[in-house]
């Protein structure tokens, strides 16, 4: 059974190739992700997921297709995926010193049979320093993150709490993953020894 990763997201794939899947293509599905009115960060994350796998598994019918998609929220304030400094600040000032929500859904179809989750993680994240702001933003590493940050790199020691998982807030919940592909009856390259 072939398997295609409807990311381009090179975080996706390096966690993928952690519990022993290596898509046999990358195929991004290319959607609006513009929130619909009164939508929640979890439906919007579910709806995003399972319409990234459908639009992508219709360009492959007999292949096992994995799409996800990641939101950050603090109450019901949805914050974008950063394409701007600026935007990137105003998502940080506003996480700064506060508790927020990123959930993440992923999406499986092969061929007409398709199924989803989102898993939930709760985090806490220090009051930032002008400092810190500043030197995160120079960085370059909230590029197209959702949130304004990843938590793979400096973003990292602004947390000082996650209840939840940490796979899932870097773009990928690892165990609800291997779950639903193996459900499809995909197997993982488990190397032993």
């Amino acid at each position: 059974m072939k398997f295609i990763l409807a990311s381009a997201s090179p975080r996706r794939q390096e966690l993928l190739a952690r519990i022993g899947i290596v898509p046999d293509a990358i195929d991004p599905a290319d959607l609006d992700e513009t929130p619909l009115p009164g939508e929640t960060g979890r439906a919007l994350a579910l709806r995003l997921a399972k319409e990234k796998a459908q639009a992508v598994a219709s360009r492959h019918p007999t292949a096992l297709v994995l799409a996800a998609d990641t939101v950050v929220c603090v109450g019901r304030r949805l914050l974008p995926k950063a394409e701007t400094r600026q935007q990137a600040l105003e998502c940080l000032t506003l996480l700064s010193g506060r508790n927020h929500k990123v959930i993440t859904a992923i999406g499986v179809q092969l061929g007409a049979k398709a199924a989803s989750r989102a898993v939930e993680t709760r985090l806490h994240f220090k009051r930032l320093s002008a400092l810190e702001l500043s030197g995160y933003l120079e960085s370059g590493q909230w590029m197209g993150k959702a949130g304004g940050y990843g938590i793979q790199g400096l973003a990292g020691a602004f947390c000082t709490t996650l209840r939840g998982s940490w796979e899932s807030v870097m773009g990928l919940p690892l165990y609800e993953t291997v779950c639903l592909v193996e459900g499809f009856g995909y197997r993982r390259r488990i190397e032993t020894g």
